[in-house]
């Protein structure tokens, strides 16, 4: 089932054809640079199935991240809720992504977000959107700096689910976008 289309990529529910892709995304050491440890497949099997599962009733979830023109999986993306109180409120909502080193550089997650950024405040009716990264990951900030995202520094936190033996990974960067400020950047929408 297609969630969002944009002009390159399509956000859909996860297929169980899509389960290598997966575990390729979380067992790889690049992808995974700014997380504490890989996965085993076994351990990837148990979050494709969660996150498989997760989408609710307000359709917010980690969708795959395909290819318009061949359906063929490139990563993630979505909108969730993090679970990260009280770091985060129960009601923000949070937008993430992971890919295939082979598909970086293309602008794939820029789009995808992008049109999840614009499904969450058009459709959704959210009030924010945040997103956090580990302060190193240069690559992540960027692109929620393409997304329009601003750093909000008074809102950073040590992620609660880091382990103290990964020092250099605890502390993370939250950037945000609000409906309002979403708005304002769209010509021609109230």
């Amino acid at each position: 089932m297609r969630i969002l289309d944009a002009e390159r990529v399509l956000l859909r529910n996860w297929k169980e054809a899509d389960r290598d892709l997966f575990h390729e995304i979380n067992a790889d050491r690049k992808v995974m640079e700014f997380f504490p440890f890989r996965r085993t497949k076994a351990e990837s099997d148990a979050l494709f199935d969660k996150v498989r599962g997760m989408i609710d009733d307000t359709g917010l979830g980690f969708y795959a991240l395909a290819d318009k023109a061949t359906d063929e999986p490139m990563g993630f993306c979505g909108l969730s809720r993090p679970n990260l109180e009280p770091q985060l409120e129960t009601t923000g909502v949070e937008i993430g992504w992971r890919l295939a080193t082979r598909f970086w550089g293309k602008g794939y997650v820029t789009e995808a977000a992008a049109a999840l950024i614009d499904h969450g405040f058009s459709t959704v009716g959210l009030p924010e959107i945040v997103s956090f990264a580990v302060s190193a990951n240069r690559r992540s900030t960027a692109v929620m700096e393409r997304l329009g995202m601003h750093r909000a520094p008074e809102r950073d936190f040590d992620h609660p689910r880091v382990p103290d033996i990964h020092p250099q990974l605890k502390r993370h960067v939250v950037y945000v976008i609000r409906a309002d400020e979403w708005r304002a950047r769209q010509p021609g929408k109230p």
